[in-house]
């Protein structure tokens, strides 16, 4: 099994600065693990089964078949889609559609896309609630709880 180390950092908004003036601070650390079969990643002390391969459309697999957290099943939505991500337009896209179910007092809408020869250039978590139910009025106008949370591909290198 291959592996690889992945650090991830960001920038701790400061109103009072310039944001090309915040320094990058390390996040936390991932490590990928590559096999014939599959894509696996560790995040937060916890595995998942990130892709699968080979790679078709609509394929379906557990992405939790490795922790304790229960089963979701992930499937490919799309594959070999030209597409932009941030300013940049890129080939052999993928999105792997972790999570979707949405009711009138909740929305979860997990993805990721994935750009052949870069990695992860896309991902976006939705987990809201709201018990207040409004006719005619979508739960993204009247959050209670929950986070939306979306990183972006700015670009790609070899150091």
């Amino acid at each position: 099994k291959e592996a690889l180390r992945l650090e991830r950092f960001i920038k701790k908004y400061n109103p009072l600065k310039p944001y090309d003036s915040i320094p990058w601070t390390i996040k936390e650390v991932w490590m990928v693990n590559a096999t014939d079969k599959s894509i696996e990643v560790v995040e937060g002390n916890v595995r998942y089964s990130k892709l699968i391969f080979p790679v078709k459309q609509y394929s379906e697999w557990d992405g939790n078949a490795k922790n304790l957290i229960g089963k979701w099943l992930y499937s490919y939505d799309y594959i070999n889609k030209t597409e932009i991500i941030g300013t940049t337009e890129l080939n052999n896209v993928l999105m792997v559609k972790q999570k979707s179910l949405k009711t009138l007092i909740s929305n979860q809408n997990y993805i990721e896309k994935y750009a052949k020869d870069i990695g992860l250039v896309y991902r976006e978590i939705t987990d809201v609630t709201s018990n207040n139910i409004l006719p005619n009025i979508p739960i993204e106008d009247r959050i209670e709880d929950g986070v939306i949370y979306k990183q972006t591909f700015i670009s790609y290198g070899y150091e």
